[in-house]
């Protein structure tokens, strides 16, 4: 099953992410073994980010270690436009929660681009 899975990926057009990374299993360690081509970063380590030095120096060397590895960031649980402020001045282009759109199972929501007009769409 694993040689059948493997030569699909070689023919089939793919993108591979790693979920919630900094939390749990999926760290540094999962990163050395695979590099995927998006990382989605854990809400907990975004949450606050606008009023939490910490976070905002390990998200900060976190992207750019991305960056270096050719790897894109997304940045889960966006809920405050402080927290999205800070991202997009850390370079984040892509980001997901609460505050952008609701959760939904029927429909999916519209993407938006972190510039000007998703700050005039929350602000």
């Amino acid at each position: 099953m694993r040689a059948i899975l493997q030569s699909c990926l070689l023919v089939l057009p793919h993108k591979t992410a790693i979920d919630d990374f900094g939390a749990g299993h999926a760290g540094l360690a999962l990163l050395s073994q695979f590099q995927p081509d998006i990382v989605k970063l854990d809400m907990e380590l975004i949450r606050d980010i606008d009023t939490n030095p910490v976070k905002r120096t390990i998200i900060s060397h976190t992207l750019a270690m991305l960056e270096d590895l050719g790897i894109v960031p997304l940045c889960e649980g966006v809920e405050t436009v402080g927290e999205l402020k800070v991202l997009r001045d850390l370079g984040v282009r892509l980001v997901q929660g609460y505050l952008l759109a609701k959760p939904s199972f029927e429909t999916l929501a519209t993407p938006i681009s972190i510039d000007n007009s998703a700050f005039a769409m929350v602000s």
